[in-house]
């Protein structure tokens, strides 16, 4: 998703995309990729009532109750005042409410395997709630979105929306099914480590986005640098002008120009 909307939106889009660009969609993806390799795996859940238990945990609700406050402050308080021109505010609410629409897929994914198992899903509360759930979210996700594309850089917003929604999306996961209690020392790490690399090539991907940086004129931009310069503190240069064919009389004024 990061590398095609990338490459496509420079072609087909004229957006430019640098090289630190570049250089940090890699680094988010391989940030992501270490993540996810390094996450623990799902709890079996096999019915409805399963997840139904899982979603009633006091643990869940109050994580749901947080990403749901602050999903209300950016849509009602930040994105009217800052939407049109922090990047971050209108997909940190996509990403938010991803965690949602994830959490709904995985629920309706067992309630389609117990339909065919011969279960009386379509009469289980959870399945319409989850239906109602996933509805919602993924119309506000491409609400914003859009939004979001109609404003900043393709090449900007899918590698960050990307690495806030996959962020957001182990997190819960980890939360809703207690998977962290499993988590190796190794794993920990990993994942820490994932982390660090999806900030850094956030970093690389939004700081530098307006500098001209290519493999072509990489030389020529690092030798320029070197050769750049050094200005002085004094915007007073005094010159002496002095005639060479002139022969020096010591009690010969001399004559100073004064440039400023």
């Amino acid at each position: 998703s990061i590398l095609c909307s990338a490459i496509l939106s420079s072609y087909l889009l004229g957006e430019r995309l640098n090289l630190l660009g570049k250089l940090g969609c890699m680094l988010s993806l391989l940030g992501s990729t270490v993540m996810v390799i390094h996450a623990p795996e799902d709890e079996e859940v096999t019915t409805l009532d399963e997840m139904l238990s899982k979603l009633k945990e006091p643990g869940f609700l109050a994580y749901a109750a947080i990403l749901l406050a602050i999903c209300f402050f950016l849509i009602f308080y930040l994105a009217p005042r800052y939407g049109q021109s922090n990047i971050l505010i209108y997909l940190t609410i996509c990403s938010v409410i991803g965690a949602f629409s994830v959490s709904s897929v995985k629920g309706l994914g067992i309630a389609i395997k117990g339909f065919f198992a011969g279960r009386p899903v379509l009469q289980h509360p959870l399945t319409w709630i989850l239906v109602i759930t996933l509805v919602a979210s993924i119309t506000t996700q491409i609400n914003y979105l859009n939004k979001s594309l109609d404003i900043f850089n393709t090449s900007l917003v899918f590698p960050i929306y990307y690495v806030l929604f996959t962020t957001i999306v182990i997190t819960t996961s980890i939360i809703l099914f207690k998977e962290w209690v499993t988590m190796t020392v190794v794993d920990i790490i990993g994942t820490v480590c994932g982390f660090l690399t999806i900030i850094l090539g956030v970093f690389l991907l939004h700081a530098f986005k307006d500098m001209d940086v290519s493999l072509g004129n990489l030389p020529q931009v690092l030798q320029n640098e070197q050769q750049a310069p050094v200005t002085r503190d004094d915007k007073n240069i005094l010159i002496e002008v002095d005639n060479s064919s002139i022969a020096p009389e010591e009690d010969k004024s001399k004559v100073f120009m004064s440039y400023t």
